[in-house]
């Protein structure tokens, strides 16, 4: 995609890398552009089913290079786009966002702004020697790249609070333990990619729907959701993708979808 982001769309999995492995794939303008990129790229295929997100060699992302981010934070005062992002938040929210789901795979380290965009996976599979940290506080920073609106989704107010404010490090055990990572595995990689396989075998139409779903559960009032759940469920009830569904399990064979 860019020499910052590398991207390979097979049997309807984009297999999404952070490729600056000599910087552990440190976030530097050219790291948020490539990944805001690729975000903006995926929303528009129809062909892509779901997201396996990683980083190329010892990490999936070290947080920012502080090295080539003179000003100090990951950015602010710009453009927001219709999501109500900046860029910086955009490189997190945006996998959030995405009609299809988006699996972290995680190694080495998530610190400060890689735990944030880690966060904003759907599902997140950590090796166990993974370390994390939201590390914005040890530099007189605080988390500006969406991280406060998924982790409410995720993790205790209390826990949050403590990790914000020490900025200490803690292992996937910890992370397991607190609902940041889904589970561990010790390639994680390959364990998304096989998780990206059982997905993309069902309906996309129906898999985009529930995470809609899954995106509103967390603001809405349960009398919308009453009601998104009927609608999504109108838009596939019947129709092409569901009966083929069907016949596929009948028929003991693979389904073959429309996208």
């Amino acid at each position: 995609m860019t020499d910052r982001v590398t991207i390979a769309v097979a049997g309807g999995i984009a297999d999404v890398r952070l490729a600056r492995p000599d910087k552990m794939n440190a976030l530097d303008p050219a790291m948020f552009e490539g990944i805001g990129a690729t975000i903006d790229a995926l929303a528009t295929r129809t062909d892509v089913r779901c997201v396996v997100l990683s980083g190329e060699g010892r990490a999936f992302c070290a947080g920012l290079d502080m090295a080539s981010m003179q000003a100090g934070g990951s950015g602010t005062g710009r453009e927001r786009n219709a999501q109500g992002s900046i860029l910086p938040q955009h490189v997190t929210w945006g996998w959030r966002m995405l009609p299809m789901p988006v699996i972290a795979a995680v190694h080495g380290v998530a610190f400060g702004g890689g735990f944030q965009i880690m966060s904003g996976a759907d599902i997140r599979i950590a090796a166990p020697d993974a370390r994390f940290a939201i590390r914005e506080s040890y530099w007189g920073l605080v988390p500006d790249m969406a991280g406060f609106p998924i982790w409410r989704g995720l993790v205790r107010d209390d826990v949050l609070r403590e990790l914000v404010y020490t900025a200490r490090e803690f292992d996937a055990a910890e992370a397991l333990h607190h609902g940041f990572v889904t589970r561990l595995a010790e390639d994680p990689h390959a364990a998304a990619m096989d998780l990206a396989c059982q997905i993309a075998a069902r309906s996309p139409h129906a898999i985009r729907g529930a995470k809609r779903l899954c995106n509103m559960a967390h603001d809405a009032d349960p009398r919308a959701m009453l009601e998104a759940e009927t609608d999504e469920q109108i838009k596939v009830i019947g129709k092409p993708n569901m009966m083929e569904q069907v016949r596929a399990h009948m028929e003991k064979r693979m389904a073959v979808f429309t996208d």
